[in-house]
């Protein structure tokens, strides 16, 4: 099993929008602006589709547009399988990891998802995504594939690792194992297998659950 990280640089992004958390942000405009024409045009037809399956169909004519779409038959050509979870699928190529994710921890909306991982790449710099492409079934259903940059021979942190790197980045801990919030956000699923540990002691957050404090 792989337990690879991003490269150590400084964790948070002190809230500067990063060039690729920009990249992001467009994309979601573009795909909220044609959702919306989509909408109108529905209306005029008087035909009525779900919210989530207007976002589908706009996310994938977008990245058939722009040269982002990746048959699902191509997918194993990212690299090699890596460790899989609630809601990535795994690749490894070199030093990258490619994760496909089947947008389950965010309802299915692209849109929730690519404003989540602009928090985490605010949040987590130093593992921050890129967005590689999207992918699915066509005319199903569409995931987006990610990309984080790797270091080699990572292990997981342990429980008393995180609680006191998370206490280091100004979170609080919460009841919960595994969750903590800030005045801005609460931070879940921070347990050994999503926070990993270099050969050096530095430690990275490679997933985690994110949502704004209301």
């Amino acid at each position: 099993m792989y337990y690879d990280i991003s490269k150590s640089v400084s964790q948070g992004g002190g809230g500067e929008e990063t060039q690729e958390n920009r990249r992001i942000n467009e994309i979601a405009d573009e795909l909220r602006r044609c959702c919306q024409v989509y909408e109108a045009e529905l209306r005029v037809g008087k035909s009525h589709v779900s919210q989530l399956e207007i976002e589908r169909r706009v996310a994938e004519q977008y990245a058939k547009n722009n040269g982002m779409w990746l048959p699902m038959s191509n997918v194993f050509e990212l690299g090699v399988p890596g460790p899989c979870g609630n809601e990535n699928d795994t690749y490894v190529s070199n030093d990258i990891i490619y994760k496909v994710n089947n947008l389950l921890n965010v309802n299915g909306s692209i849109l929730h998802f690519l404003e989540r991982l602009t928090w985490h790449n605010n949040l987590f710099y130093d593992t921050s995504y890129t967005i590689h492409a999207f992918t699915g079934f066509e005319g199903r259903s569409v995931m987006p594939v990610l990309k984080q940059h790797l270091v080699k021979d990572a292990v997981p942190a342990t429980r008393i690792e995180i609680d006191t790197y998370m206490a280091a980045l100004g979170f609080e801990k919460q009841n919960d194992e595994g969750r903590y919030s800030n005045k801005d956000f609460q931070v879940w699923d921070l347990v050994p297998r999503n926070v990993l540990k270099d050969k050096d002691g530095d430690l990275y957050i490679v997933d985690a659950e994110i949502a704004r404090n209301e």
